[in-house]
């Protein structure tokens, strides 16, 4: 699924990690003894993408694209806006710059 709302350039994020962390955090108050720690590190997991900034969503989803497609060079490259176009015919030229930069602005 792309990122893209009805307008070509809007980039809009989608995301759930809050609801996620909260089916997490219930299970662990349900949850047995043995299976404590695991759902302790998921909900430390959820919790913590759930606190991404919109632009750390989007450098992330930039980042998984593009290694989708094998893409290993500089993602401040016009390769990789390129790159990224092909991966997703649906984004403008002005959306894939946006996008890049904030995939450039959030090197994790």
């Amino acid at each position: 699924m792309g990122i893209l709302g009805p307008s070509k350039d809007a980039i809009p994020v989608l995301r759930d990690a809050d609801v996620i962390a909260a089916v997490l955090r219930q299970a662990l108050a349900d949850a047995p003894l043995e299976e404590r720690a695991g759902l302790e590190g998921a909900v430390a997991i959820a919790e913590s993408t759930a606190a991404a900034t919109e632009a750390e969503v989007r450098a992330r989803w930039v980042r998984s694209r593009l290694a989708a497609v094998g893409f290993t060079g500089d993602v401040a490259s016009v390769a990789a806006v390129k790159v990224l176009r092909q991966a997703e015919p649906g984004l403008s030229l002005v959306a894939a710059v946006q996008l890049q930069e904030n995939a450039v602005a959030y090197r994790e």
